[in-house]
């Protein structure tokens, strides 16, 4: 009984390192318009807050997994959770002191960024590392679940707390740092390594035999998970200034609006997650279908105007990403063996924050350019993005395992391309 309490708790320790990341930009969607207008910016210079954060943290994932791989996991977790609720205070105090706010906000949000590199990604290794089988892909679809969860939390939270003033939200961050932190470093306990990690040198040509044995459908699905993050935040940021402008709509009554798509795909992603296993043909199957369900949701949406029926059909993109994200997470997580599993999975971190740092300055210019064009855009992508999951990776159907069994590594044996 003591032990199975010891492993919800890991889990609970796991999930909150996510959940805490997600914040990190969610929770701003709400409030960019008042910031616009507050600190006297154009529609560009706004988006480079979510753009800042993203691309520090896709900058840095890499070095930090390695660093994980290297070290430990939790080594690099709570260092990187306390540098990320640093620059939450900074762009706060910023927005509030300094007469050239705006660059200083920036500034935080990168140091913000720096510290959230050190989240999701080795959140995703370690799990990898504590659990297998079913019992890993299980985690894993928790985990996109929580990473989901602060995503409907967060334009609530942000909506909240900016009822005191917009500013506010940074001095968040800081608090909700302090849960996980506390979580990881006592219900997390790593297993003792049997052997020194290799020199960076042998470390980086084994990541070369993976990738060049396996880097097909390893970077496909590196870019359906980046694809889908991708049309996530440029749909929330583009739904956030239509709210204000077109409807009128601010404050909580927005963030409950926002959420409304993220508790879809939280919902989906923890019942995809829960359901799928170890089972590589069913993953595929299920990616395929997430991204013919966003294909069509965006297809449609630029025939719809009035707010029901856009959030109604922009709500099938939501289950399409969440049928997609776990199952591309449980590829990747099975890609390698644990040596390497950290930069691995951190790599696709990156990938998938260049995905949300590009998201709203590219919606932002595609709204200046056409409404029907900016919609018809990103369905060709996603479509694009589903031929190359029907064709470019091919899963072998290993049945589900039994808890506790080694699942299988990827969808071409990846764990004999790690041994060369």
């Amino acid at each position: 009984m003591a032990e199975k309490q010891s492993s919800g708790l890991t889990v609970v320790a796991i999930g909150s390192i996510p959940l805490i990341m997600t914040l990190g930009n969610s929770m701003l969607i709400p409030i960019l318009p008042k910031m616009k207008s507050e600190l006297n910016l154009s529609q560009f210079q706004v988006s480079l807050v979510i753009t800042v954060f993203s691309i520090t943290a896709a900058l840095f994932i890499p070095l930090l997994g390695y660093l994980a791989d290297r070290f430990s996991r939790k080594v690099i977790i709570i260092p990187c959770l306390v540098l990320y609720g640093a620059g939450g205070i900074l762009a706060g105090f910023a927005a509030t002191t300094f007469e050239n706010a705006f660059p200083w906000v920036l500034f935080g949000r990168g140091l913000q960024g720096l510290g959230a590199a050190g989240t999701a990604p080795i959140a995703m290794a370690l799990t990898g590392d504590l659990f297998k089988g079913s019992d890993e892909s299980r985690v894993l679809g928790l985990v996109e679940a929580s990473n989901g969860f602060g995503k409907v939390l967060s334009p609530i939270l942000g909506s909240l707390i900016a009822l005191i003033a917009w500013f506010w939200v940074f001095f968040a961050f800081p608090a909700f740092c302090i849960a996980p932190i506390v979580l990881t470093w006592f219900f997390i306990k790593e297993k003792d390594k049997k052997k020194d990690p290799p020199p960076f040198g042998k470390y980086a040509k084994g990541l070369v035999s993976v990738f060049k044995h396996e880097g097909r459908w390893l970077f496909t699905a590196y870019l359906a998970g980046a694809v889908c993050l991708f049309t996530l935040f440029g749909i929330l940021f583009y739904l956030s200034d239509i709210l204000e402008k077109d409807f009128h709509t601010d404050g909580v009554k927005k963030g409950l609006i926002l959420a409304i798509p993220l508790l879809v795909m939280c919902t989906t992603s923890y019942i995809t997650g829960s359901k799928i296993g170890q089972n590589q043909r069913l993953m595929k199957k299920m990616m395929v279908i997430g991204l013919a369900f966003i294909t069509i949701s965006y297809g449609t949406l630029s025939f719809f105007s009035a707010l029901i029926p856009f959030i109604s059909i922009l709500v099938i993109s939501s289950i399409g990403t969440g049928f997609v994200l776990p199952c591309v997470n449980s590829f990747i997580t099975g890609a390698v063996g644990k040596e390497r599993r950290g930069f691995v999975t951190s790599l696709y971190g990156s990938v998938r924050f260049l995905g949300v740092a590009i998201g709203p300055p590219i919606f932002g210019r595609l709204m200046e350019w056409s409404k029907i064009g900016m919609f018809m855009t990103i369905a060709g992508l996603t479509l694009v993005v589903g031929i190359l999951v029907l064709t470019l990776i091919h899963a072998k159907d290993e049945g589900p395992t039994k808890k506790g069994e080694k699942g299988p590594k990827g969808p071409k044996g990846l764990q004999t391309a790690d041994a060369r």
